[in-house]
């Protein structure tokens, strides 16, 4: 009889446990365009419809060809977050902009690669400001290198120095290399 009243007890903990779990439900937003100040645009909509980012890859679609396609997913109301997307082939411009927006308060959520229309390939990261909370600030370092042996180097250095990477990707120049793009951030 114990054995029966503790299976039963298992089965309707599992039960309700599942149930529970079947019942949440997510509302997400897909954005896909080839620009990003229009992926941007379209970010900052969405957020104001309670939207917050989740993903994003740069690539060829199906059907849009070489485009970024960004996920966000419904977090409540609306105008609490705020994106900024930096893009660029170069990375001494890369690292001004990014130290620029997270003294502006907006902080790295992510990165990806996109196609420019000169042939190169730009990084492109996605930065987001939470209206609401008090952010911390945080100094950005980019590390840009084409060799695995050197990055390596560069970010044991980088965290010595206190930096926590971030993200990475590996995009090609205008001139055909290949460059492995790390970015690090330390707070204030």
């Amino acid at each position: 009889m114990a054995i029966r009243v503790a299976l039963v007890s298992a089965v309707l903990t599992l039960t309700t446990a599942l149930h529970g779990y079947a019942q949440t439900s997510y509302d997400y937003r897909v954005l896909a365009t080839s620009k990003t100040s229009t992926l941007e645009k379209e970010m900052n909509e969405a957020a104001d419809a309670g939207f917050r980012f989740s993903f994003v890859m740069g690539g060829e679609t199906a059907v849009g060809g070489s485009e970024g396609v960004a996920v966000l997913t419904k977090t409540g109301k609306g105008g609490r977050f705020a994106y900024k997307l930096l893009a660029t082939s170069k990375t001494s411009t890369m690292q001004k902009e990014l130290q620029e927006a997270a003294d502006g308060g907006f902080e790295y959520r992510d990165q990806t690669v996109f196609k420019s229309t000169f042939g190169g390939q730009e990084v492109v990261c996605i930065l987001e400001r939470d209206k609401e909370a008090s952010s911390t600030r945080y100094e950005y370092k980019l590390l840009a290198t084409t060799k695995t042996s050197t990055l390596e180097k560069e970010l044991r250095e980088a965290g010595a120095a206190g930096y926590q990477v971030m993200g990475m990707t590996v995009s090609k120049t205008a001139l055909g290399g290949k460059e492995l793009v790390a970015i690090t951030r330390k707070a204030k």
